[in-house]
């Protein structure tokens, strides 16, 4: 939706953005937007991580790509699985927020070998309370403007643009179509009885006023997840990488600077 103001590299299946060393301390960091959302949700992210040594990769998801009968969750969750086995990216932190976090989920789940750790973000996977479907059939912007606005704390980040954007959307009917879908399958695909087996390292970044994935969903995540750790920002929604993009790097930083020193010692704790 939005310019990415950072270069696209392309292959034949896969549009995404890398930045980075090439030898970086952890398996690379792959960044998994939302369904409503783009690379440039990411922008400050890529940066803050890159520019502190970490490999960042963050592929451009095809929500709209897919066959109807194909599109939902699962399909997305394997578009990822190709995405990393085509980069040949053995291992790999996977940060996803709201839909990409389920992807995350999901994919850490299917191939769990293939998951250093996560970072989860308002991930759907457990409840969400989601646009419903009227979302994506009234056309009415003031209607549109009052539902993109529940994604922030601060409704300002709500721009007029942002606003036109998801108004072209809801116009135009197959996009309108593949995003019902995605909705639906997301409340289909829960994973809330299976996220004891995800004993990876991992970091829940949460808004204290989400009203999509609300902060009881996050504790959830917390309470079941062997090895998580849960942190909450304030005056902040649903998407911590757009409304407090320093805070949530920092968190991240922190978290993989502690994965690095954990890398760094094993072979040392070696007889």
């Amino acid at each position: 939706m939005h310019k990415t103001p950072f270069p696209i590299r392309e292959t034949e299946s896969f549009r995404y953005n890398e930045e980075g060393p090439t030898d970086p301390p952890i398996p690379p960091v792959v960044l998994l937007h939302g369904m409503l959302g783009d690379l440039s949700n990411w922008v400050d992210t890529v940066e803050s991580l890159s520019e502190n040594g970490y490999r960042v990769l963050a592929p451009i998801l095809p929500v709209y790509d897919f066959p109807l009968s194909e599109t939902g969750v699962p399909r997305l969750t394997e578009y990822v699985r190709e995405f990393m086995e085509t980069l040949e990216l053995d291992s790999a932190v996977l940060v996803g927020n709201s839909l990409g976090g389920h992807v995350a989920l999901l994919h850490a789940l299917n191939h769990p070998g293939t998951v250093h750790a996560l970072v989860l973000s308002g991930s759907s996977g457990v409840y969400e309370t989601t646009m419903g479907s009227s979302f994506f059939r009234r056309q009415d912007r003031e209607f549109i403007k009052e539902r993109t606005e529940m994604t922030f704390y601060d409704p300002a980040h709500a721009t007029e643009e942002l606003v036109d954007e998801m108004v072209e959307v809801v116009n135009d009917r197959p996009r309108a179509f593949r995003l019902l879908k995605f909705a639906r399958s997301a409340d289909e695909e829960t994973v809330t009885e299976q996220l004891s087996q995800l004993d990876m390292p991992s970091l829940l970044v949460w808004g204290r006023d989400d009203v999509v994935t609300p902060p009881e969903v996050a504790e959830e995540f917390r309470d079941r997840m062997p090895n998580a750790r849960l942190e909450f920002i304030d005056e902040c929604g649903h998407a911590p990488m757009i409304e407090h993009p320093d805070t949530f790097s920092a968190l991240t930083l922190d978290f993989l600077e502690e994965l690095a020193e954990e890398a760094h010692l094993k072979p040392s704790s070696r007889p």
